[in-house]
């Protein structure tokens, strides 16, 4: 276990790199219309250089894909205009999020969200990321009432 690893063996470094080359992945997917393994096989490559968690990177990637449109669908009564209007960025931003908040409960809402407007700060653009925040946090509110319920009680 190295210096950033919890105790359940979760190194959040390399989620949070994991987290930034599946949104890279997912940008270029969903800009190229390329098969999401050809684009997974190219970022995986670039991954292993970089030293992520790579199986949380396909997981999310592979995650986005297989439930694009459940993930729109469910995202759709938190934002201001079709899915397909949103900045390709911040649209790869909040499906990865919508994929974690909502498949993977493993992930506190918090740890999400966060990631999500990091990213969306490094690669989007200039205020995005208040976007991303907006739509996360009112979609959080619902899809894990009582996790967000209790961190407001606290």
């Amino acid at each position: 276990m190295n210096k950033h690893s919890r105790r359940d063996g979760i190194d959040p470094v390399l989620r949070s790199r994991a987290r930034r080359r599946a949104l890279q992945a997912v940008y270029a997917w969903q800009m190229s219309g390329a098969p999401v393994r050809e684009v997974i096989a190219q970022f995986a490559h670039e991954q292993a250089r970089e030293i992520a968690d790579l199986e949380y990177f396909e997981d999310l990637v592979r995650g986005v894909d297989g439930n694009r449109e459940a993930l729109d669908e469910a995202l759709q009564p938190f934002l201001d205009r079709d899915i397909d209007q949103v900045d390709p960025v911040e649209r790869a931003v909040l499906r990865l999020a919508a994929y974690e908040l909502r498949m993977r409960p493993d992930v506190p809402y918090r740890v999400v969200i966060n990631e999500a407007i990091e990213t969306a700060k490094r690669f989007g653009a200039e205020h995005g990321h208040t976007y991303v925040n907006g739509v996360l946090d009112h979609a959080a509110a619902e899809w894990r009432a009582p996790e967000v319920q209790a961190a407001r009680r606290r």
